[in-house]
């Protein structure tokens, strides 16, 4: 197998993030700049012009790629910003950028045309003439699948192109809509494709009741907890609702993915890069979890004839997982 496949590209929430992905074995970190340009727009996450050089300092000092999310969607009065935000990747030095918005596609390739383009898992692109419609038009190198495809439907993707192909392999979990979703902006009014967070945390609150721990956006009851259980972030798709006589989660279960037992089957596929999700998460996070990946890609690298997880890689991992559960989300779904 390549070296060059199965590049493991860890989130960079902050620098010290950064610092821990590249310093316990990431080939890739990705970040973004302190606005609304990318999908992590959360306080106190995020590089302004200072932190940006010094973390791309200290990643290429150690050989490992800066690739820039600008993947929200701009609205016309603020397109400038994003157009700034192009032209801060392509002069600070980062190794590629990564779009949703194809008029953001168009202005790169016109005005950086050495700057090398990924497509966002914000493009929401499930098919091959999609990212073939990207690359023939834009230059695309790379582009992140949604988290919607079984393994049979991404190796009919990489057949029929020759754009690198990126997977998500752990962290949480989306309604499966990337790029489309409205549910926060019915809650709260501010979109996640353009104002750049999912509940956003001003319309966050948590509320002990007599009936339980309380979470809420924006008013809206989100979730209730007893004594004993955990009360996570509270996104609508996560939320447990009153449906019929039965209250459960309508939408989504909040566990992670974790798609590590189909490493093999995703080096066969020619898979370039495994992708972590959590830029919001900690760098405890990013490091325990870069730590883990690291070890179990280069033991598929080695042996993928006999590779299995390890117990106690799992157990790591669960530790950092949504309701320490995992699953393999669409990617093993055999009747697709």
């Amino acid at each position: 197998m390549s070296p060059s496949l199965l590049e493991l590209i860890c989130p960079a929430g902050s620098l010290p993030a950064l610092k821990a992905a590249v310093d316990h074995g990431a080939d890739g970190v990705y970040l973004g700049l302190r606005d609304n340009t990318n999908a992590r727009n959360f306080s106190g996450l995020n590089f302004d012009t200072k932190t940006l050089a010094e973390g791309i300092r200290h990643a290429h000092a150690k050989g490992v790629k800066v690739l820039m999310a600008l993947n929200t969607f701009p609205q016309p009065a603020t397109l400038a910003r994003w157009h700034t935000a192009i032209d801060t990747a392509a002069t600070s030095g980062v190794d590629a950028v990564i779009l949703a918005d194809p008029g953001l596609m168009a202005y790169a390739v016109k005005n950086h045309p050495g700057l090398r383009l990924h497509l966002s898992v914000q493009g929401s692109a499930t098919s091959y003439e999609a990212i073939e419609f990207y690359r023939e038009r834009f230059g695309i190198r790379r582009a992140v699948l949604p988290r919607v495809l079984s393994l049979a439907q991404v190796e009919n993707v990489i057949a029929h192109t020759d754009v690198e192909i990126e997977l998500f392999g752990f962290g949480g979990l989306c309604v499966m809509v990337e790029g489309r979703c409205l549910l926060s902006s019915y809650a709260c009014g501010d979109s996640p494709n353009t104002f750049g967070a999912c509940s956003p945390g001003h319309a966050v609150r948590w509320e002990q009741t007599p009936k339980g721990m309380e979470t809420r956006l924006n008013g809206v009851l989100i979730d209730r907890y007893a004594d004993h259980e955990k009360a996570g972030y509270p996104t609508l798709c996560k939320g447990r609702f009153a449906v019929g006589a039965e209250t459960y989660y309508a939408l989504e279960e909040p566990t992670s993915l974790n798609s590590m037992e189909l490493l093999p089957e995703m080096a066969r596929l020619g898979i370039a890069a495994i992708k972590i999700e959590g830029r919001q998460r900690s760098p405890a996070y990013v490091a325990q979890v870069t730590k883990v990946w690291r070890a179990a890609i280069d033991a598929v690298k080695k042996a993928p004839e006999t590779f299995q997880p390890h117990p106690a890689w799992m157990a790591e991992l669960n530790k950092v997982s949504e309701g320490s559960m995992h699953t393999l989300g669409a990617y093993y779904r055999p009747w697709k």
